[in-house]
């Protein structure tokens, strides 16, 4: 009783990280790209240059989540991402110089990115063992997403891109007070990883066939964060209207998460996750024939049922998959396939499709992207969930 009292006094902390990170990240990810225009990028090194920063993911998700587990702490981990986002940030928004800003991005990224996904790791280990819904600590994120993305448009609209550094200092710096007070996570002392952990990991075949599967949905989310902004601004619209496109879509994420004890439990992961496919198909197919910002505004709304839905399911069903003393490094696995692999190759293929078509076309290439990604998870839930159900019964009627 006495430890559930201290989850309580402690879980405030553990959801002002999410806003901070989310809202902090609003900044970074929400007009990066029209930052780059504004130095002077065209479309092709804009995607380059956003498909550097998640290709630094791919190493990082798994070297941070290796580490949170090797040393048992989380918090730790997340604070010593914070120093180096920090110093990143300072380098990156002082360079000019089209090669180094490469290797800038893929630093900056090196150590902004894991933070998310280490705190919505850590979020939902806690959320398990105490009984609270995860997405009741998620929506947090997302409303400190949406608040800075109203917020910052607006103040960037004001005094100019180019100051984006002093709006995301002082949130950086925010971010680490905060980290200094959250729990960490518990973990089984008696259960040391080793290097073989990760080998069995890789040798879970619905945990891989999984991540293979989500990597077509995730390209299609990361294909809209990457380049939202800008076709926003092709659409006629501003920097402050960019903010507002990001906070619709954070808006509609945050109602979803909130909402998320009255429906989450009522249908297995999968199913929630072929539901948020569907969305994504919707979404997109409708993005791919507007003609001004303020219809994005309302489609915007969709990432609820389409991301919220899909990441939230995505995280619990690979909970239910691996031991607790590498969930970490599986959650950061999945994070991996969303925010690298996947960014990587939307932002090489988005910028290309921007620079030889337009928007339209681009989201009209997500919907179709969109469409297999609903067969296949089609296939997934019916040759590994309803065949191990079917298995099961007759096994206990045996």
């Amino acid at each position: 009783m006495f430890s559930l009292r201290m989850f309580k006094s402690d879980l405030p902390y553990l959801k002002t990280l999410s806003f901070m990170f989310y809202a902090t990240n609003a900044i970074l990810v929400g007009f990066l790209p029209v930052y780059l225009q504004y130095i002077d990028l065209n479309n092709s090194q804009i995607g380059l240059v956003l498909a550097v920063g998640p290709l630094a993911t791919i190493l990082a998700q798994v070297f941070w989540g290796y580490l949170s587990d090797k040393f048992k702490t989380v918090k730790k981990i997340i604070q010593v991402c914070i120093v180096g986002f920090l110093v990143a940030s300072l380098f990156f928004f002082n360079i000019y110089s089209y090669y180094f800003i490469l290797l800038s991005i893929f630093v900056l990224f090196f150590f902004a990115i894991p933070i998310g996904a280490l705190t919505d790791s850590l979020s939902q280990r806690l959320a398990a063992k105490y009984g609270v819904v995860f997405g009741k600590i998620r929506m947090w994120g997302s409303i400190g997403f949406c608040f800075a993305s109203i917020t910052a448009g607006f103040i960037l609209y004001k005094i100019g891109i180019n100051l984006m550094l002093a709006l995301l200092l002082p949130m950086i710096i925010l971010l680490f007070i905060v980290a200094i007070f959250i729990p960490d996570a518990e973990y089984d002392t008696q259960n040391k990883v080793r290097l073989t952990d990760l080998k069995k990991i890789f040798m879970n075949k619905k945990f891989i066939l999984f991540l293979l599967f989500s990597m077509s949905l995730s390209v299609t989310q990361r294909g809209n964060d990457n380049f939202i902004g800008i076709y926003v601004i092709e659409l006629g619209g501003n920097e402050s209207q960019v903010g507002t496109a990001w906070s619709m879509a954070l808006l509609g994420e945050a109602i979803i998460f909130y909402l998320s004890y009255l429906w989450f439990k009522k249908l297995h992961t999968i199913q929630f996750i072929i539901i948020a496919s569907v969305f994504y198909c919707v979404r997109w197919f409708a993005y791919s024939f507007v003609n001004e910002p303020n219809f994005i505004f309302l489609l915007q709304l969709l990432n609820g049922p389409s991301f919220a839905i899909y990441y939230m399911s995505s995280f619990e069903y690979i909970s239910s998959l691996l031991p607790k003393h590498i969930q970490s490094t599986g959650h950061l696995l999945f994070v991996t396939t969303f925010f690298g692999i996947s960014g990587v190759i939307s932002a090489s293929i988005g910028g290309k499709i921007l620079d030889e078509w337009n928007g339209g076309i681009l989201y009209t290439f997500l919907g179709f992207i969109s469409i297999i990604s609903v067969i296949l998870f089609i296939f997934y839930y019916i040759f590994f969930i309803k065949k191990d159900s079917f298995l099961k019964s007759r096994e206990r009627k045996i």
